[in-house]
């Protein structure tokens, strides 16, 4: 019994000091970028919209990042017919179970998911996109640092190229891809931008109220100090 109680205890602080262990790359801030997030977009419809859908997420909303209704249409809707549809894929979950061992997450709100569990979500997924590397031992050949053993393949390998594990637990470009590692940061970083942007659309919005709500109540404050001072200034 005593030593359930001390279990019981000490979870919380093994709990804490594994997630200590785990090192995430500081995601750069794309909320505001309407480029980056446009971009970010088109790289989410042409590699991660073949698996994972986004059924909570309408293709109107990209109206939101600068796009028009006809560029949207044109460039961006190949899983669709009208612009209010959400997300979707043509893949039933069944099927993809059969195939990969699970079925792809939905990414509506992966980025909030892995905020819950990890602190940032757009670290999380910054360092993931960025952390595969070679593994001939798993069934896709391909591994991550941040997800060990993970069942999806690294599907931007063209773009990045293909990482080894180094003998120091380090990760070392041994083919280059299509793009630099500076550029294929960049791109991963416009694609999580839109991930986040994905999860929580009105997150800038929200923001910037709150700092208006602030500064509002700041000097809503100064006036009813002045009126209580005036009410309470004969009282002794």
């Amino acid at each position: 019994m005593k030593k359930l109680i001390i279990g019981l205890l000490m979870a919380p602080l093994m709990a804490f000091a594994a997630g200590e262990a785990l090192h995430l790359d500081k995601a750069p801030d794309r909320s505001r970028d309407f480029a980056a997030l446009q971009n970010g977009a088109k790289v989410f419809v042409n590699y991660c919209l073949n698996c994972h859908g986004a059924s909570f997420f309408r293709y109107n909303k990209l109206k939101d990042i600068g796009l028009t209704e006809q560029q949207i249409k044109d460039n961006l809707m190949f899983t669709a017919e009208k612009i209010g549809e959400p997300m979707t894929i043509a893949m039933r979950a069944q099927e993809a179970k059969q195939w990969f061992g699970a079925a792809p997450p939905d990414l509506t709100v992966i980025a909030r998911a892995r905020a819950s569990e990890f602190g940032s979500g757009a670290d999380w997924l910054y360092t993931y996109l960025r952390g595969f590397y070679r593994d001939d031992s798993r069934p896709t050949g391909w591994n991550n640092t941040v997800f060990a053993n993970v069942g999806m393949p690294h599907v931007l390998w063209e773009l990045q190229g293909e990482q080894i594990m180094g003998p120091d637990h380090k990760l070392v470009l041994a083919k280059p891809g299509l793009l630099s590692p500076a550029d294929y940061d960049a791109l991963v970083a416009d694609l999580v931008g839109f991930m986040v942007y994905m999860a929580e659309p009105t997150a800038t919005f929200r923001k910037e109220l709150g700092v208006v709500v602030l500064i509002y109540l700041a000097v809503l404050f100064v006036f009813a100090y002045a009126l209580k001072r005036e009410y309470w200034k004969d009282v002794h």
